[in-house]
């Protein structure tokens, strides 16, 4: 549609164009998904390996439990990225159907509305009259600017379900394994803990920073926030354990 449109403008005007690139951050949806991910994936095991630690269990009892929860996490995780993105996916189609068949069935509504929405950008009668009617010589073009302005709707990616899940579900992973690591190589859990928590809540750190700074956030306090959550669900989980297995 872009390109389409590009190639309609006069020769000056595509000039321009090809000379001014603009960089913007179009990666969000992809940031977005690992955000998910890794954030719980370190959260949640961490949580439940100092509750176990906080339970008297052996490194290898909370090795074996952390794995399985970053297992069944991975893939609960990763079919709720699926469900949500191919939920969107399902909206998108529905919602293009009914516009269609409103521009066939009632074009004049339509057209009000596409009037309707210029006017609210501060253009005047006389001024969006020609695009209007534009439109409604161009179906294919009246359907995409209806989806866009007046129902705020991006056609999706159809692969975007599968890349989330697995994006959601790596991520999880990857994020997961980090507080198990002192698990792997300390015998005595007590012990394994001390470097979980060292080792989780620097990479928290890191963690918060780099989605500050690519979500446009202010990357220290993001990273500060970011380990407060995990050190407070961590603490809450030890605190928990301590009480009912003293």
């Amino acid at each position: 549609m872009a390109d389409q449109e590009t190639r309609n403008l006069d020769p000056e005007k595509q000039r321009l164009l090809s000379q001014h690139k603009e960089k913007h951050f179009t990666a969000g949806e992809i940031v977005r998904d690992i955000i998910i991910g890794v954030s719980d994936g370190l959260t949640v095991p961490f949580a439940l390996a100092a509750g176990l630690s906080g339970a008297n269990a052996t490194s290898s009892i909370v090795l074996t439990a952390g794995v399985a929860e970053v297992a069944a996490g991975a893939i609960s995780m990763g079919l709720g990225g699926y469900l949500a993105a191919k939920s969107e996916a399902d909206h998108y189609v529905r919602e293009l159907r009914r516009e269609q068949e409103e521009i066939v069935n009632v074009p004049d509504t339509e057209a009000a509305e596409v009037a309707e929405i210029l006017a609210e950008y501060g253009i005047e009668r006389h001024e969006y009259t020609p695009v209007v009617n534009a439109l409604r010589k161009n179906p294919q073009a009246w359907l995409d600017f209806m989806m866009k302005f007046e129902l705020g709707l991006e056609k999706p990616d159809p692969r975007r379900a599968l890349h989330s899940a697995l994006t959601i579900a790596i991520s999880y992973i990857l994020g997961g394994i980090v507080p198990l690591i002192p698990y792997m190589f300390i015998p005595r859990a007590r012990d394994a803990m001390a470097g979980s928590v060292v080792l989780t809540l620097a990479a928290l750190l890191i963690f918060g920073y780099a989605k500050g700074y690519f979500t446009g956030s202010k990357p220290f306090k993001s990273a500060f926030q970011t380990a407060l959550i995990g050190a407070i669900a961590s603490a809450a989980a030890f605190g928990m354990a301590k009480a009912i297995h003293p």
